[in-house]
């Protein structure tokens, strides 16, 4: 079993209460509130900000070139896929990227890109970095492929760009450059080492569910 199998293996039974979530399953069914929708926008747009820096603390500690090719690779894959759908929903809300920079991460949130951060600045080099960031990009594959599966007509609703965007072929070729590349940096890790970085995934994986949680409710500053 390859290091990141063993990791979503782990993990799998948070990411089946993810997809079993409140927010997710109201945007299957279809009865989401668009309030709901708008500050899951909202919020995830601010991560992904933060998200960014747990690559640039990444590139500071890179030992070659490889690793910041592909820290840059996933960083543009972000801004140029997940940014551009989130400027599409902002846009559909009335609302502009500069209109949000200035609001709060809600608890939930800041909790996750803290961790996030803290691994990447704290960890010994590239495999913790990737621990921080893995979860997010593997689980929202899971999570949504197995949602269109449930509900197919989401192919015609509001949240169709959104979905398309993780249960694509595009993106499950993405997330597996992304898994080969995290087995070869953590193929020589001492088993204690494979332990910190299996809890950073694990804690990860947790902040991923408690943000679906916290988006089955709406902010009230927008």
């Amino acid at each position: 079993m390859s290091f990141t199998n063993r990791l979503v293996e782990d993990s799998l039974p948070i990411w089946q209460d993810c997809l079993n979530s409140e927010f997710l399953q109201r945007m299957a069914d279809g009865s989401l509130d668009p309030e709901c929708l708008k500050g899951y926008i909202v919020e995830d747009s601010l991560y992904l900000r933060e998200y960014a820096k747990v690559f640039a603390w990444g590139m500071t500690k890179a030992e070659d070139m490889d690793a910041i090719r592909s820290y840059y690779s996933l960083l543009s894959f972000v801004n140029e896929g997940e940014g551009a759908t989130r400027l599409h929903y902002l846009r559909y809300f009335g609302l502009s990227d500069g209109d949000i920079q200035h609001l709060p991460l809600r608890p939930e949130n800041q909790a996750y890109t803290d961790c996030m951060i803290q691994a990447a600045r704290d960890g010994e080099g590239t495999p913790e970095c990737m621990m921080a960031c893995l979860p997010c990009m593997l689980s929202y594959a899971w999570i949504f492929q197995r949602l269109l599966q449930q509900a197919p007509g989401l192919k015609d609703s509001l949240f169709w760009p959104l979905v398309r965007d993780y249960a694509s072929p595009d993106y499950e070729a993405a997330c597996e450059t992304w898994c080969r590349f995290t087995d070869r940096v953590c193929r020589d890790l001492s088993p204690e080492r494979q332990q910190t970085c299996l809890e950073i995934f694990r804690a990860c994986s947790l902040h991923e569910l408690h943000f679906w949680e916290m988006s089955a409710k709406p902010r009230t500053d927008l």
